[in-house]
């Protein structure tokens, strides 16, 4: 979704109704993943996908459809027989697509999420997408600084186009769900009673989180370091690029940063914040820097440290590490040498060895080649 939002926004700005279908759920080796979505105009003009091209057709004439009856549809597509060739999923996997039709009297709250996620600020939006509730029914979870009379004591405040349906309790479940994916950079489906009871399963509500991009700190400001800033801008990051020498820490020499910090490493990864979705490259492979760094780097919550240099490098930063108090666990974080062994040698082979490695880790894969390997090919979410 936050593909088209721009687009979307647009029409609803013009006062159209848009067919929005959202990938809500998937099974075994589904093309995209939930909150992959695909809209269509009240002209027919179609942005977004929702299956990599081997459902868009049908998708597009629901959508359609749904824009004239103004009832949303939840529909399944993809089986094992031959009904799977009839709409194109021919995969083997299975998708669930919420069809909704929105404009500015059913979703009031559009224009203020496109904005939020322009200025790079959290916001989740909480969907009945089946059971007894009002299906379509939404609420939408900011993250506030607290300074409205509305806000809650931790910073979030709620907005929403009305309730769930079935009172306060369903929405403050949601509510709660909603921020905890939010948090993670989650989307998916949460099931709750009918009156939001926890252990029930009467009811589906689709949470599609707007989390700002994970970071991913790059230090040291070499060749190697450019190639990877453009991997991870491609591969979705905020990319920052740091070095203590002004000279090489320059825009120009990373244009594809979307900023570049002249600092001392550790100083400034102990003045950032970083979570569990935050990439820490170091490239330095001096000791004066990256061992200072490193001390700082792993004991954060950061999901990967990675550190270039040869196992003669690495075995001399452990050394030193130890020196300093690190402890064999601390330690045990520690990606080195970086990234997954393809043979690289040049910069760009070697960002494609570390984005690699992000890729096998963020979903659990073996990094054999699939030729070699048997059953599914998509992987669930390792972590």
């Amino acid at each position: 979704m936050r593909d088209i939002l721009s687009k979307v926004t647009k029409w609803w700005e013009a006062g159209d109704t848009v067919g929005l279908a959202t990938v809500v759920r998937t099974f075994r080796s589904a093309p995209r993943d939930p909150g992959a979505a695909l809209a269509v105009s009240a002209e027919g003009e179609v942005v977004g996908s929702v299956s990599g091209g081997c459902v868009e057709g049908a998708v597009y004439e629901l959508s359609l459809d749904v824009c004239e009856t103004g009832d949303p549809v939840l529909q399944t597509y993809g089986v094992s027989d031959n009904d799977a060739f009839a709409v194109g999923l021919t995969c083997g996997g299975i998708l669930d697509i919420f069809v909704e039709p929105i404009d500015q009297a059913r979703f009031p709250e559009l224009g203020e999420i496109a904005a939020a996620v322009e200025r790079g600020e959290p916001v989740a939006v909480a969907t009945v997408i089946a059971g007894p509730g009002r299906i379509g029914a939404r609420r939408v979870i900011w993250a506030g600084d607290g300074s409205d009379g509305g806000a809650a004591a931790d910073g979030w405040h709620v907005g929403s186009s009305g309730t769930l349906g079935s009172g306060a309790r369903l929405d403050q479940a949601v509510d709660d769900d909603a921020r905890g994916m939010l948090a993670q950079g989650l989307t998916g489906i949460r099931r709750y009673g009918e009156h939001g009871e926890r252990r029930g399963d009467e009811l589906s509500v689709f949470v599609n989180s707007f989390a700002p991009p994970p970071r991913m700190l790059v230090f040291g400001a070499i060749d190697f370091a450019a190639a990877v800033a453009r991997v991870g801008k491609f591969l979705g990051y905020h990319v920052t690029v740091c070095d203590a020498r002004k000279v090489f820490a320059t825009p120009a020499r990373f244009p594809d940063a979307d900023e570049v910090v002249v600092e001392w490493p550790h100083r400034f990864l102990a003045g950032t914040n970083v979570d569990a979705r935050t990439v820490i490259c170091v490239l330095t492979h001096d000791p004066k820097f990256d061992v200072p760094l490193l001390e700082v780097a792993l004991r954060t919550p950061a999901g990967y440290i990675g550190a270039m240099g040869s196992r003669r490098t690495h075995e001399d930063r452990l050394d030193r590490l130890r020196e300093v108090g690190m402890t064999d666990d601390e330690l045990a974080r520690l990606r080195s040498p970086i990234g997954l062994d393809l043979g690289a040698r040049t910069p760009e082979e070697t960002a494609v060895s570390i984005a690699a490695e992000l890729i096998q880790l963020r979903w659990g894969g073996t990094g054999t080649p699939l030729t070699d390997t048997e059953g599914r090919i998509h992987h669930q979410i390792a972590g």
